[in-house]
Formats: structure tokens, sequence, C-alpha cells
């Protein structure tokens, strides 16, 4: 028997067509075994076997199958020229693509949460009861998948802590649509990196809209929130305008041979519509919390300290109204943090002067887009200014939650068909103006005496609030109480922090006293 030739191979990789032979092989009857012929001259391809010694027949077959191997080169081009037109970029920080360090931790925290979130949301609401508040559920996911978790690129386990009471939290607290919260994490696997400017070493990752945080935080944080969840709960419950920290979500995603890394998902208090042209942290401590001004003319986006605001005569510019709603809602906070036992958070401040507005191009220069593809949004009318759109906002909300929410979500998502357009947004989701201190553009507007409103909008936050007083801040208090007057540092008890946090943010109000009798001597 003759030996059998292989077809040579073309210099782009594609199969030629045998050689002219006489010889006839004999057919095999084995279903699916007789390869299709390629269409001839536009008709169907055909079962019978062809003669192959036909010189005009060849070479009409060397023709049809050069055209095709000259249309899958055009598709591999244009392929490749578009996925190189769609490289995601993002809106700040530094974008994890599949070259970055983390790459395979943001896969997996997604692909964790999108699991996780879906299957808690697909089940039928219940109240809520006490094993809830320590429930944990357990994800294993590998390359192969099984009957409860879908494959995935990598093996990784995944644990949801409390899934039921964070659900509560983001539907009925924080009217949060779980829809718009889980397009906005995980439709796409962007994520963008920031390492945190403070020293507890925790990372930030932002979601692709710039509306969401993931936050890893150390295990002494992961267990003290978990062990102050139920009276967090009962706050937020019985204060719907607080100004903690909103907890959407806490997990933890372990790696194969590598280490546990626990994170929290939160609320990002600045808008991505606004420029934010100071922002502060402020304590109302004034020993080492100042931020070099040089430092901060060669970078306007600095974050300031209690210091900065003293020596730059700031002060909160709110009328009566105003000031006494955002001093109540101060005060519960504050009482709460006490008995939690809990110190060294801050409020945090953005200040987004309205005459200045967006013409910086604040946002372009320190904010980049990416334009994530094949997120279609219905196209939907404008609003006729800012107050017209508070008023629908009001009156939907009047009706249903569902209403409003669902009204925030379509705000949301011609959002999002900005972002897709490579455009930053020009306007609030809407989906905080239910609440008293984010009702205006997001934030809180400054007004005068007579409670009219002026030109600078305020966002503001609690935060940092996981960090109780133990061994390692007694220490602190010790040694920096031998150097510097220790009422004026700031690792100081929880109660004697929570009074002196209040009055200081009492004082650098409207009216005030001024924060210069909180400088140390």
């Amino acid at each position: 028997m003759p030996s059998r030739r292989l077809p040579p191979l073309a210099t782009d990789g594609l199969l030629q067509p045998p050689p002219v032979s006489t010889v006839r092989h004999p057919r095999r009857h084995t279903t699916g075994s007789a390869p299709r012929s390629p269409r001839l001259g536009g008709r169907a391809p055909s079962h019978v076997t062809l003669a192959v010694d036909d010189g005009e027949l060849s070479e009409e077959l060397v023709s049809d199958m050069q055209q095709q191997a000259e249309q899958i080169r055009r598709e591999r081009l244009s392929k490749r020229v578009k996925q190189a037109e769609e490289v995601p970029r993002v809106l700040v920080g530094n974008l994890i693509g599949e070259d970055h360090a983390n790459y395979v931790l943001m896969y997996n925290m997604l692909t964790g949460i999108r699991i996780a979130v879906s299957r808690t949301q697909a089940k039928i609401k219940r109240p809520l009861i006490d094993d809830d508040f320590s429930a944990c559920h357990k994800y294993s996911f590998d390359i192969i998948g099984n009957e409860l978790t879908p494959s995935a690129k990598y093996d990784f386990k995944f644990k949801d802590y409390a899934p039921w009471v964070f659900r509560e939290l983001r539907e009925d607290s924080f009217h949060l649509d779980p829809a718009d919260y889980l397009l906005s994490l995980t439709a796409q696997y962007i994520l963008s990196e920031l390492g945190s400017p403070g020293k507890s070493g925790s990372f930030f990752y932002f979601s692709r809209d710039y509306r969401f945080i993931i936050k890893t935080i150390r295990r002494a944080e992961h267990k003290f929130l978990r062990s102050i969840l139920k009276r967090y709960h009962s706050h937020v419950c019985a204060n719907p305008h607080t100004l903690l920290s909103r907890f959407y979500g806490l997990h933890r995603v372990k790696l194969p041979r590598g280490n546990k890394i626990h994170f929290v998902i939160m609320n990002n208090l600045f808008p991505a519509h606004k420029d934010i042209h100071e922002t502060y942290d402020l304590k109302g401590s004034t020993v080492g919390r100042l931020y070099s001004e040089e430092r901060a003319r060669e970078n306007p986006r600095a974050v300031l300290k209690d210091l900065n605001w003293i020596d730059r005569h700031k002060e909160l510019e709110l009328g009566p109204e105003k000031q006494a709603l955002l001093t109540e809602q101060l005060r519960r906070d504050t009482e709460f943090l006490k008995e939690l036992h809990v110190m060294d958070y801050s409020l945090l401040v953005g200040i987004h002067n309205m005459r200045r507005g967006n013409r910086d191009n604040v946002r372009r220069n320190t904010l980049r887009v990416y334009s994530p593809p094949d997120v279609h949004v219905s196209p939907q009318p404008h609003a006729q200014g800012h107050l017209h759109r508070r008023r629908a906002v009001a009156a939907a909300t009047t009706e249903t939650p569902y209403v409003a929410r669902r009204a925030a979500r379509l705000n949301a998502f011609a959002n999002l068909k900005c972002v897709d357009e490579g455009v930053l947004p020009e306007e609030d989701t809407g989906d905080r103006q239910q609440f008293l201190f984010y009702q205006d553009e997001g934030g809180l507007r400054a007004t005068n005496e007579q409670n009219q409103p002026l030109d600078t909008v305020y966002y503001l936050g609690v935060i940092d609030i996981l960090t109780p007083y133990g061994v390692i801040k007694r220490v602190e208090h010790l040694w920096k109480g031998m150097s510097a007057d220790r009422h004026k540092i700031s690792p100081v008890p929880p109660a004697e922090y929570a009074d002196r946090f209040f009055a200081f943010m009492r004082a650098i109000m409207r009216g005030g006293e001024g924060g210069a009798r909180f400088k140390a001597e």
C-alpha cells in the first residue's frame, strides 16, 4: 500500500488542497465521517465524491480555498485591531490587567461576589434571625466547577459573611438596587487599584464606575466588624441618615497555598460627577496633624489635616437648619462609636466649589475613564435641571421604595452609558438623594444664616471606624504622651476621643469658636 502524504502547509498556517491523484480511496460509511465539501459556485455541499482529476474543478477548488483563507486573515486582523481599541482604562489608580500582580486576587474577589450575592438575592426575602449575624457561607471554586459553583479560571475558596444581614442593609437601609450593585462591580471584570495613603497598609479597589470601594482589611478588623455587626445594623436602622461608613458586604478570599485576604465593600463618599477641590481628614487631634503647605501647593489634590483646616481659617458654612441636623447626627454617631469602644476615626470632608465647577478638569486630570463594551442602555430623556430631577425622585420616594430605587437605577445606567462613551458623568445618579446629608448633588450644600443656598457643596462621612482601643493603642498613647500633650495626640481613650471629636466638629461650624483652641501649646 503506498504511504499517505500529508498536504503541504501554506505560509499562513492554512492547509492547501491535496495533490491531484487518480487513486480512489474507499469511502467510510460512518455517520459524520464525511467532511463537508466547500461551496462550489454557490451550490449547496454535496456528499457525492468529487473527481479530483478534473483540472478545471481543481483550479476552482484552489481559488475558493484561497478566498476563504484571505477572509480568515482579514477577520483575525479586524479582531486584533478591535481588541487593541477596547483596552480598558480605569477611573482612578492603576488598571488591574492580566499582567498585574493582583489580577488573580481581583478576579477571585469579583467571581466570589457575583456568585455569593446572586445566590442570596435569588432567595425569598425573610426576617432576620440571630444566627444570620454570625452566618458564614463557604464556596469552593475550581476550573471544573460543580453543582454549587460554576467553573472559574483559578482555584480558590471564598467566604461570604452574614449575607442576609448585608442584603437587608443594602436594600432597606441604603436603598441600593441589587442589580445595579452587581452591574457596577461585576458586569466587567475591571477594577483599579490605589494604595491606601494611611498607615494600615490596606488597598482600595474602585469599581468600574467609581461608585463602590473594595477595601482590604486586617483579620483583626474583620473579626471586630463581625462582633459589632448586630449593633451596627441596629444603629443604621434607627438612624437612616447616619454619616458612618456604609458597609455593603464582608468577604474573604483564600488562594491555594496563599494568604487569606479579608475585604469589605463600601460606598465611595466622593462622586464621579463633581470635582473635589479640597479634601480634609479631621480627627480633632492637632499633634502631628499637618500636611506640608509646600507639598499641598504642588499637589492640590492632597488630603489635608486638622492643622491645615485651622491655619486656613476654614469653617463648615451651614445655616441654622442644616447645622442643627448635622450636629445631632454627629452626636448620635459619636455616642455609638463611644459605646463600641473605638477611636482613631475621622470626618472626611470633600469641598466642591460650584463657581469653579468642573472647568478645571480636575477629574479628567486625576481620573481616567475606561470604555467597557456591550453595555446597552435605552436612551432616557434628559431632565430639565437639577430641581426637576430632585422633585421626580422625591415624588417617587413618596410612592414606594421600589419606585425610588428604579428611578435611581435608571440614572445609574445613564451614567454607565456616559462611561461607556469615554466621558465622566456630569449628573448625580440620584441613588442617595433620599438621605439628608447627600441630597444636594450627592452631598450637603452650604447655606447662609437665612438657610439660602451658597456656592459650596460638602461631601461628609465618618470613616475608619474599625479601630478598637486595644493594647497597641494603649502603648501608643503612653509613648506619644511622653513627648506631647496627651490630650492633643490622636490615640486617646474612646470616651475622651469621642468627646474631643464632637467638640471639634461643633467648633468648626459657622458660629463656633473655631479650632484654634485645640492646638497644642
